[in-house]
């Protein structure tokens, strides 16, 4: 942990995951504005969140590539800059369509930019002889938290969603060329030839599906809580706004704890233990539907989510016989699609059953996780 923050490069990578999911922290805390500004549904809602999961597929493929060619310092560069300034197309849609293409450019360029920084913290690994994959994804969740947090004292302030959102985009393209040159130094091996994508095994389809499992058990906080919050819970529109920011805080905490954590305890007993907390935390959001207990879900779902990207991530890396980038990408991919289509589906099931419905599939599948953990090669 101390080397994280004292390595000038540790921090640097660290910033790059902490900027990234500090846009989707404030973003994913505005999501109910949009839906009563525009008279969004739950259908409608998720079905407009469902074109981040389309613009991820569309450009995932091409990020092992990109980065081979050009470097993942680089790669993380521009995706930053085109996330950043993408997210200001729905802050001020005037209808559905324009919110919709804003969001599917949402998701391409945070695929690419999700490979490329997992590339560069696996690049500093391998250089220096540390372990910081799960103190750099405890970043990103730190990120979440900050950004969830400003998110709920903008709103407060009655800043609008347009100016909140310019003001977000403009400091983190600020910060992104602070330590550009940092990350320009560390050593990558780079090459224009090999696939931008690995032919699946048993080990990373079983792999793929934990992901997608983990990774909606995220999408669920981030794009729902403020609004499961204010519609099952009640809460007030801050209190609202609170939801993923304890999701993050306990997904944080475990984060930063996961280099020492894995390698003690193993990282298949881990994935079987997160699946099982995370199910729990849903549980108890869907049993008790009050303000408190529902945050207590979150942070319980948080603590359970927590250690699973920066473990599986990991293992996508270290697959025989393929190349890091490649396997990273694949699974990048499909455990990406998990977290972007996720809400989307839990925007049909909610229209048609019920939100409580919707949280309570992603409890089976986070359960299905645990279960098909049992048989993943580690």
């Amino acid at each position: 942990m101390q080397i994280f923050f004292t390595n000038p490069y540790t921090r640097a990578v660290g910033l790059v995951f902490a900027t990234d999911s500090l846009l989707f922290g404030s973003w994913v805390a505005r999501i109910p504005f949009l839906k009563y500004q525009l008279g969004l549904n739950d259908a409608q809602l998720g079905l407009s969140l469902f074109l981040l999961p389309i613009g991820s597929i569309l450009t995932n493929p091409f990020s092992g590539r990109l980065i081979r060619r050009f470097g993942s310092a680089r790669v993380c560069l521009w995706c930053a800059f085109g996330f950043f300034l993408s997210v200001l197309i729905p802050a001020n849609a005037p209808n559905v369509y324009v919110m919709g293409a804003g969001m599917a450019l949402m998701g391409g360029f945070a695929a690419v930019l999700n490979v490329a920084m997992n590339t560069c913290a696996s690049n500093l690994e391998k250089s220096e002889g540390i372990r910081i994959m799960s103190a750099c994804h405890g970043m990103w969740s730190l990120g979440g938290m900050l950004g969830s947090t400003l998110a709920g004292l903008f709103i407060w302030a009655e800043v609008s969603m347009p100016v909140h959102m310019l003001a977000i985009a403009l400091f983190l393209c600020t910060v992104t060329v602070l330590i550009q040159p940092l990350l320009r130094q560390i050593p990558e091996e780079r090459n224009v030839s090999g696939t931008s994508f690995a032919r699946p095994t048993v080990t990373l389809i079983i792999l793929i599906f934990i992901g997608l499992t983990v990774s909606m058990g995220e999408g669920v906080s981030f794009d729902w809580s403020a609004i499961y919050l204010r519609e099952i819970a009640h809460a007030t529109p801050s209190v609202s706004a609170l939801g993923f920011g304890c999701f993050a805080l306990t997904m944080t905490l475990g984060r930063f704890l996961g280099d020492t954590i894995i390698p003690r305890y193993g990282e298949k007993r881990l994935l079987i233990l997160g699946g099982i907390v995370g199910a729990l935390g849903i549980l108890i959001a869907i049993l008790f539907p009050y303000p408190f207990t529902t945050l207590v879900g979150f942070l319980i779902l948080g603590m359970g989510c927590s250690l699973g990207a920066p473990m599986l991530y990991a293992i996508s890396m270290r697959q025989p016989n393929t190349p890091p980038a490649a396997g990273l990408a694949t699974f990048a991919t499909f455990s990406f699609i998990g977290f972007m289509a996720g809400p989307p589906l839990i925007g049909f099931v909610a229209e048609a059953y019920g939100l409580q419905y919707g949280f309570g599939l992603v409890a089976v599948l986070l359960l299905m996780g645990a279960i098909m953990s049992r048989w993943a090669r580690v």
